[in-house]
């Protein structure tokens, strides 16, 4: 995976069959789904692939229990089935985790039981397991770290866990070997139409140059989540907003807080929402929040109120309750939202996806979750196809195996989320140097994120390549200079470079660091 390679790919082509606009789960769905039936295709990502939301969920591959209570069986069902087909086809970076919910009534115990047997049900043969209700001594047992104060009993299901960013690095790596291109830092500008006002030119920039192209294709997918609107205004200025944004917040701990290998999920916060403490990477991951947001962003900040929030409410379940000086890292994500035709709080809209067509054949998505992203990208091809009367053919992806993917995995083992490239890196010469003893992190994965990755900032690689920001953020600043210079060596950059690499992941940093 060498972005020059992948540029002069781009330059030698005289049409693209299709154009995916946005890198994210969205987008990367769509381009895996469209290279595999045979379509020529391109994937643009205005920064890196994930940078956004994609980067930035609670790590669940989940149905959905919250969207059960609310009568949303469809996509429970569907949810439910593209876990299953995920845990098979990337089992490096998605597992079966056992989540309890605690119950604190009689009444509380029959009445999850009840509905998390449906939720079983739904996912079929797919089902990771069967929930079964639990005593108060077996709860305690399985979630140390929790409060005994009225406990009852617990109720224990199976939902399934991945690594998000890293998931979103091999779909890229998967469209390439389909033989599709797929570049980051790569901002569309512009969208020309022909002679009958269908949309038929994308004109771009690529950010790391300065340079811009101008390519041609046949059909276009706007996939680009909170920025749906953004393209949609390229194509037609007098176009109504379709998005609306959700900012869902994290807070990370160190493990003593829930040391056990379940998870926690606490079916009702005092907003009406679920809260999930989730093992992840040897730290627990608390989260979210919903909050509506006006200003869209890509490095949206964590606020106060939804800070206090979360360690209030882990604080009321926890046996010691985490405070600010706990907190390891927090981050921000924003939902991008099919805006509702009248005013709905935001965890009440449903997390469906919803496509359109516009007059000019730009086919667009919206809302979604990762644990649906392959669902999308078939249903977005299959509408593309349908707008520009192409022949139909037929999904593939339901039995790919994405790259990487291999049958044993050793979670001891520091790399196994490289599956079956882990040898590989490890085995890269000069590559043993120990950069970060409590997050695991060599040298060679540095190497390995530049030559086979596409990544080409500090960021890319402590972010989304290896998650150390996303960890300990302090860890992540302190190996900083490390890997710039590691990165500068590899990439021919100059001291400036190193330099300015540091300063911008420091200042993006102290986002992710409680003061």
């Amino acid at each position: 995976m060498n972005r020059i390679e992948q540029l002069k790919a781009m330059e030698t082509a005289q049409e693209w069959d299709v154009i995916i606009i946005g890198g994210g789960a969205t987008g990367l769905g769509a381009a895996v789904e469209s290279t595999t039936r045979g379509y020529k295709t391109l994937l643009l990502e205005q920064s890196d692939f994930a940078k956004s939301t994609s980067s930035k969920a609670t790590k669940l591959l989940h149905g959905g229990v919250r969207y059960l209570a609310q009568g949303d069986i469809a996509l429970v069902r569907e949810a439910s089935v593209e876990r299953g087909l995920l845990l098979k086809n990337a089992r490096h970076l998605a597992k079966n985790l056992s989540f309890i919910i605690p119950a604190y009534s009689w009444w509380e115990g029959v009445f999850y039981t009840i509905g998390l047997k449906m939720y079983d049900w739904m996912a079929g043969r797919l089902s990771l397991g069967r929930s079964i209700h639990i005593s108060r001594k077996k709860t305690l047992e399985k979630l140390p770290g929790l409060k005994e104060t009225n406990l009852s009993a617990g109720i224990l299901y199976h939902d399934g866990q991945f690594d998000d960013a890293r998931l979103a690095v091999n779909l890229m790596q998967t469209i390439y070997e389909q033989g599709g291109i797929a570049l980051n830092y790569m901002r569309v500008k512009g969208l020309g139409k022909n002679g009958n006002g269908q949309l038929s030119v994308v004109t771009m920039e690529d950010s790391e140059t300065g340079r811009e192209y101008t390519v041609k294709t046949k059909g276009i997918i706007n996939a680009t989540g909170v920025f749906v609107d953004d393209i949609l205004e390229m194509d037609d200025p007098t176009v109504k907003r379709k998005i609306v944004a959700s900012q869902g917040v994290h807070l990370v701990l160190d493990r003593s807080f829930l040391p056990g290998e379940n998870a926690l999920m606490i079916p009702k916060t005092s907003d009406g929402r679920v809260l999930f403490a989730v093992p992840w990477h040897n730290k627990i991951v608390v989260g979210t929040t919903d909050n509506p947001v006006n200003e869209i962003s890509l490095d949206p900040v964590a606020m106060e109120k939804e800070i206090n929030f979360i360690l209030t409410t882990a604080g009321q379940y926890l046996l010691h309750a985490p405070t600010r000086a706990d907190v390891k890292s927090v981050w921000a994500g924003l939902r991008p939202l099919a805006k509702p035709e009248k005013s709905e709080k935001t965890k009440e809209i449903s997390r469906n996806h919803k496509i359109m067509v516009s007059a000019s054949g730009l086919v667009t998505i919206l809302g979604g979750k990762w644990t649906t992203y392959r669902r999308m990208g078939e249903d977005v091809v299959d509408k593309l196809e349908k707008v520009k009367q192409w022949p139909e053919t037929s999904s593939v992806t339901r039995n790919l195996p994405i790259h990487g993917s291999a049958e044993k995995i050793d979670e001891k083992d520091p790399l196994y989320y490289y599956g079956s490239d882990a040898a590989a890196v490890r085995n890269l010469s000069n590559g043993n140097e120990t950069l970060s003893e409590s997050l695991g992190i060599i040298k060679a994965q540095v190497l390995w994120a530049v030559r086979t990755e596409m990544a080409h900032t500090v960021e890319d690689v402590l972010a989304r390549r290896t998650r150390a920001l996303f960890l300990d953020a302090e860890e992540a600043v302190r190996v900083a200079p490390r890997v710039a210079a590691i990165m500068a060596a590899e990439m021919g950059k100059d001291n400036v470079w190193e330099e300015q690499q540091v300063r911008s992941f420091q200042d993006l940093a102290k986002t992710y660091q409680l003061q």
